[in-house]
């Protein structure tokens, strides 16, 4: 059985435990034992096949332990997602800037795919891909497991067409539409990528939609799907994403400014529905500069 959506995952370490239970409070010692017990009871702690573990589970040594964190006193991020079509295999949601696409770090309630799975009823709901946590727009979830690989697939394989959007300062100096290829790696601090000499590994097509003061409007269209692309690739262009507060260097704070979020928005995808060959496309509902909006029901389908 596959990894329940959102969840974190342990595989037991060799011990002396009697129960997973005590494992569990041995291994994360800043977790009190009452919410283990208190996880265990409502069902958040299960094996690999899917089977709620209990308190007096017994200890195996290299069993998979897949448990739903939770976070106290979460902080509530109050931009609205919005659903753009729901079919019986796939979602498709407006993801608001801030709100990260699944469970990370401090954010566990307070992301995309949790949002979903409670208003929805949908426990098995998954996302097919994702977006940084800053970016707005398009992000596709599988609904049943049984078709989910052959979604995955379209982006393992680049048989998916994902068109972005951008407000950033103008480049006239450029001929446009252009492609730019760089290699990226992880920069410094962890979070952060950067373009370094050598063989390229990423690419995007760059074009500008609107030439605007004091902002073009920028169209991206991503080749590769390296961490950060199409942000680090204006930005080494000398046109940094309006908003972005890391690239090209990190401000002075860098925290989440509502008043300005950055002007990255997933607007388009496109592809051929490996279940039924249909041909689909679809678009965002927001616009940049983006806003929030509250959320609603369905939209009819393609």
């Amino acid at each position: 059985m596959p990894k329940p959506p959102g969840s974190s995952s342990l595989q037991l370490p060799r011990g002396d435990w009697v129960t997973v239970f005590d494992c569990l409070c041995e291994h994360f010692p800043h977790i009190a034992a009452a919410t283990w017990r208190d996880r265990m009871a409502r069902g958040l702690v299960v094996d690999s096949a899917g089977h709620a573990l209990i308190p007096t589970s017994p200890f195996r040594v290299g069993m998979e332990v897949h448990y739903q964190r939770e976070i106290p006193d979460e902080q509530v991020i109050p931009h609205a997602e919005h659903i753009v079509y729901r079919d019986d295999d796939l979602l498709v949601a407006d993801k608001p800037p801030f709100l990260p696409v699944a469970p990370v770090g401090a954010w566990v309630e307070q992301t995309l795919l949790r949002r979903l799975q409670r208003k929805l009823q949908l426990p098995a709901l998954a996302p097919l891909h994702r977006l940084d946590r800053a970016t707005s727009g398009l992000v596709m979830f599988s609904i049943r497991p049984e078709t989910r690989a052959a979604y995955h697939a379209l982006f393992s394989s680049r048989r998916i067409l994902k068109r972005y959007s951008a407000l950033a300062p103008p480049l006239p100096a450029l001929e446009f539409p252009r492609r730019h290829r760089s290699r990226l790696v992880p920069g410094t601090p962890f979070f952060r990528t950067q373009e370094v000499p050598g063989i390229p590994n990423s690419e995007t097509v760059i074009d500008v939609i609107e030439r605007g003061a004091p902002l073009w409007r920028y169209s991206l269209t991503p080749v590769t799907g390296r961490k950060h692309q199409l942000r680090v690739h204006l930005a080494s262009l000398g046109a940094p994403i309006d908003g972005d507060r890391y690239y090209p260097d990190i401000k002075a704070d860098a925290a989440d400014d509502p008043r300005q979020p950055l002007a990255l928005l997933a607007e388009e995808l496109s592809f051929v529905d490996p279940v039924n060959g249909k041909a689909r496309a679809f678009r965002s509902t927001l616009r940049l500069p983006v806003t929030s909006r509250e959320p609603d029901g369905p939209a009819p389908g393609p």
